[in-house]
């Protein structure tokens, strides 16, 4: 997969082009790293948004809630964009093991990310089932929309 940016500047008449080609490597890390960081920016975001609003209402910011809003976001960025690219990886691996691309497999590596998420969080067995229901069904409606 190559990136390709084109940087362009005009004045007096001509025009000045640099074209800048990243070659990104493997295009299934670089789809495991793009959705990790988009998820764990919309993570962050959200962390943000309802640590700034807590401030507003409270009327005060300190050096100490700055420091814990920062960790913070970093976690949870961290953790939902780790939670996405373990999606990916199982989408992968259930189409490669399948044979076949549809919905299903959707449904199936969300439940395998829920229930692995939770065995390495060392849930109990219900909780367990419970990610991993939650986690198919997030993923099927993620899929149904798309």
């Amino acid at each position: 997969m190559m990136g390709n940016t084109r940087f362009s500047s005009s004045g007096y008449g001509s025009r000045k082009t640099i074209d800048v080609i990243i070659h990104m490597g493997n295009p299934f890390l670089i789809q495991i790293i793009v959705t990790f960081l988009k998820i764990a920016i919309v993570a962050a975001v959200r962390v943000a948004a309802e640590e700034g609003y807590q401030c507003f209402r409270k009327g005060s910011v300190s050096k100490h809630n700055f420091k814990q809003t920062f960790t913070k976001i970093c976690k949870e960025g961290a953790y939902w964009g780790t939670i996405a690219a373990v999606y990916i990886v199982m989408v992968f691996l259930v189409e490669m093991f399948l044979g076949v691309s549809d919905w299903k497999n959707s449904m199936l590596a969300g439940a395998l990310t829920g229930a692995s998420i939770s065995i390495y969080k060392d849930s109990s067995r219900d909780k367990v089932v419970v990610d991993a229901i939650t986690g198919g069904a997030i993923a099927t409606a993620a899929e149904f929309l798309n």
